[in-house]
């Protein structure tokens, strides 16, 4: 079915796993689809895809390679194998974010689907697989894919800039989440397997050169992928402010966990520590708490900064000894005690932890 009216005329459509927009006319495309990806000009199709088979169940590649594998996806949609390109993720379609923003006759929508609770990334984390190697790539469930679709014909260059300006919104909105990278203790930047397709009208009498942030252009950008990635991820996932306003949330990338909590709760008072059920109801209480989330916060950022290089250990160390004396903290953190930010998170979580549980 028709779910959304492009401003340049094409047709936004849903049916089965996928979204699809058919193009009325001549469009410049930059992407990463895997196969026919990177600029195109004679490409009359583009879609998302997901693969999700459901609940307890593994997508299967259907060929060698990924780029095989989208050459069976677009044949069994039923779309032309030489003019479509596409993505592909184990979000739901039904959870699609769409948002357009307009600038006189200039407008520009992003169509976005996103999960990133399993799959978050911070570029230049550890890799999973090398290519051309023995190894296997590991696929993670996780993707924001975006279709961003601007109703002015772009240069080859501003095509280019509007992938990068994109990219850039998309990383924003990521980490005003607060989202975690899931492969180091640093905040994501996106997920793994993220892919952008981007379309420009060639047949608009509106012709730009320039999509970067100084650019209307890449004002309208911004405007559009932020929000659009942000509601895709909370109609996924239910990410959102209100889910992370919690010290769990704020800190578990540095180790802080449940599980990790009850188990040092039930060492410190054997026999008389609750059970794990009121515990965790307990918790979910406390770790909401605004002043805990606030000081929480000022952790992750400290801890932040240090991995950053914007402070050295013992300044980290004494800054996070001055928000644990407020919560009861009795001797300050021993700089002299971690040398490398390593060992500086270390001391950090278990002193938190320590304090925190005070209240319990």
């Amino acid at each position: 079915m028709k779910i959304y009216d492009l401003p340049c005329g094409d047709e936004v459509h849903r049916f089965d796993y996928n979204i699809v927009i058919p193009f009325k006319g001549k469009r410049r495309v930059l992407s990463t689809a895997p196969y026919n990806g990177g600029y195109r000009t004679d490409l009359k199709t583009v879609f998302n895809h997901d693969c999700n088979p459901g609940v307890g169940c593994s997508a299967e590649m259907k060929g060698k390679t990924y780029r095989e594998h989208m050459m069976r996806t677009i044949e069994e949609i039923g779309l032309d194998l030489e003019t479509t390109a596409g993505l592909e993720t184990a979000a739901s379609m039904d959870h699609a974010a769409i948002c357009t923003e307009r600038f006189e006759k200039l407008a520009v929508t992003a169509i976005v689907t996103g999960g990133i609770e399993v799959n978050g990334g911070r570029a230049g984390d550890p890799a999973t697989w090398i290519e051309n190697s023995a190894v296997a790539p590991e696929y993670r469930m996780g993707t924001i894919n975006i279709l961003l679709c601007v109703n002015a014909d772009l240069s080859e260059g501003a095509m280019a800039r509007a992938l990068v300006t994109c990219t850039e919104a998309k990383t924003a909105a990521v980490q005003e989440l607060m989202a975690e990278s899931r492969s180091s203790r640093g905040l994501a930047t996106g997920s793994g397997t993220d892919g952008t397709i981007v379309t420009a009208d060639m047949e608009s009498e509106m012709y730009l050169t320039d999509a970067g942030k100084h650019s209307k252009l890449g004002e309208l950008i911004g405007k559009a992928v932020k929000p659009a990635v942000k509601r895709a991820l909370y109609l996924q996932t239910k990410l959102d402010a209100e889910r992370q306003h919690n010290v769990i949330r704020r800190l578990s990338r540095f180790g802080v966990s449940e599980a990790g909590l009850y188990r040092r709760y039930v060492q410190e008072l054997g026999a008389l520590a609750m059970d794990r059920a009121r515990f965790s109801a307990l918790l979910e209480e406390r770790a909401a708490e605004g002043g805990m989330v606030t000081k929480a916060s000022f952790i992750a950022h400290a801890i932040d900064q240090m991995d950053w290089g914007l402070l050295e250990v013992p300044e980290a160390l004494e800054a996070v000894s001055d928000l644990l004396a407020g919560m009861g903290m009795e001797e300050p953190l021993a700089a002299g005690g971690a040398e490398t930010p390593d060992q500086a998170v270390e001391l950090i979580v278990e002193a938190f932890e320590t304090v925190f549980l005070k209240k319990f």
